[in-house]
């Protein structure tokens, strides 16, 4: 029986010729990964277990990103202890404000090349699977697990069933990859892919760039997937060119295809220009709706940015939306490029004058908002567009709040017309 992309990185990884579904396996990491909300506890884990050394200081990356730049003495105290765990450990990968290479987590580990094909990845974070974007396997794990990780560089897993996406069209104008996932998520649910990989496949992953594979993957898990994986093709080896140029110069990565007889629980497909904008109202991402097939429900907030959206084709799409319009009055628009390098190419793109004409607000890169931290929280009955990943009773501050997810273009027109909005209602 054939594999799958992600059973055969997992194979590899664990030193087997081959994996099956539900198999329970050891295997060896590249890379680990800690956030400011999960890496204290695993801190305090690994040295109440008496773990002296880190298996690979080049392997394990710390990012304090969630709730900073610091809004309380506790995220300050947090950041701290991860600070000085890094300076003990002698860590490469370190990054917070002041840092090269700074920004949110998941957008900054592929541009600074951290990433590559084949790659086995976890992190302290759900939206690991971000990764699979560029034919790695990543996903999320917990406290506990990254603490002996970072100790060992190994973990566990039992080997995932997959599903297959088979993905056919090219998109439609104004239609992007966030609306592509939110309607996969809208099709089979919140738990529709429950530990199980999506392994997307077709001529239509060719048309979708780099950015819109790291959102498609970014919220894999909130179908409840183990992982999300797109196969490596020539875009896929140019962004390695640009952001991982060692790795590629050195021709160290490993390409994985899918076998031809590699078996699937199910296969989707999906026509890529048969999908239409598209709004997951409170509050759960399954619950989707196309633009122009609700009434109009008025609006208090739109946050652009996240590592769902904040990169730099993110930024560039909202400069083309918003630019020569300004914002509804009554509406607060927070944009957060997603890491120093975007919001330092926007500056010098020019889009940060336009986003400041259409009277938004820009940030420092921060995860803030999208967890309800700081840097726009909800009042009750406030409601917010965002380009975030969730929108869970009261993701965003308070319970009574409301969260609608969409992609850059849907929030850009919400924040223009004061309402959930698709771009043709915007006039011209």
């Amino acid at each position: 029986m054939g594999m799958t992309m992600t059973q055969k990185i997992l194979a590899a990884h664990a030193g087997k010729v081959t994996v099956q579904p539900g198999e329970l396996i050891e295997a060896h990491l590249d890379l680990v990964l800690g956030n400011d909300v999960t890496t204290p506890p695993a801190i305090r884990i690994f040295e109440e277990a008496g773990l002296e050394t880190v298996f690979d200081p080049n392997k394990v990356v710390l990012v304090p990103d969630h709730f900073t730049p610091n809004k309380d003495i506790q995220s300050a105290e947090h950041c701290a202890k991860m600070r000085r765990f890094a300076k003990s450990h002698d860590l490469d990968h370190y990054y917070e404000q002041g840092e090269p290479g700074m920004g949110v987590e998941h957008v900054i580990l592929p541009e600074n090349g951290l990433v590559a094909p084949g790659d086995a990845i976890i992190g302290a974070d759900s939206h690991t699977c971000t990764y699979g974007a560029l034919g790695a396997f990543a996903t999320g794990v917990g406290s506990t697990d990254l603490a002996y990780a970072m100790a060992t560089g190994k973990t566990w897993f039992r080997v995932p069933d997959a599903i297959r996406v088979y993905l056919t069209g090219q998109l439609a104008e104004g239609v992007t990859g966030k609306d592509v996932v939110l309607h996969l998520i809208g099709q089979i649910g919140v738990d529709g892919a429950l530990y199980q990989s999506l392994e997307f496949a077709g001529p239509g992953t060719e048309v979708l760039s780099m950015a819109e594979r790291l959102t498609i993957c970014n919220m894999a898990i909130e179908a409840g997937a183990k992982n999300g994986i797109f196969p490596v093709d020539a875009k896929t080896v140019d962004y390695l060119k640009q952001y991982a140029p060692q790795r590629y110069a050195e021709q160290n990565y490993t390409i994985h295809q899918a076998d031809e007889d590699a078996v699937y629980r199910q296969t989707i497909t999906i026509d890529l220009a048969q999908l239409r904008q598209t709004v997951a109202f409170p509050h759960l991402p399954e619950n989707t709706r196309e633009t122009g097939t609700f009434e109009a429900i008025p609006i208090d907030q739109v946050v652009i940015g996240s590592c769902t959206n904040g990169r730099l084709e993110d930024m560039r799409l909202a400069a083309r939306w918003l630019k020569g319009r300004t914002v509804a009055k009554g509406v607060r628009l927070i944009i957060l490029p997603g890491s120093q390098r975007v919001y330092r190419q926007a500056l010098e793109e020019g889009l940060l004058a336009v986003f400041a004409d259409a009277n938004a607000v820009i940030s420092a890169p921060t995860c803030g908002p999208c967890l309800g931290g700081h840097m726009g929280i909800l009042a009750a009955g406030e409601r917010c567009v965002a380009t975030t990943n969730r929108n869970f009773v009261g993701r965003m501050g308070h319970p009574k709040s409301e969260v609608y997810l969409a992609g850059i273009p849907v929030a850009c027109a919400s924040a223009v017309l004061g309402r959930v909005a698709g771009t043709d209602e915007l006039p011209d």
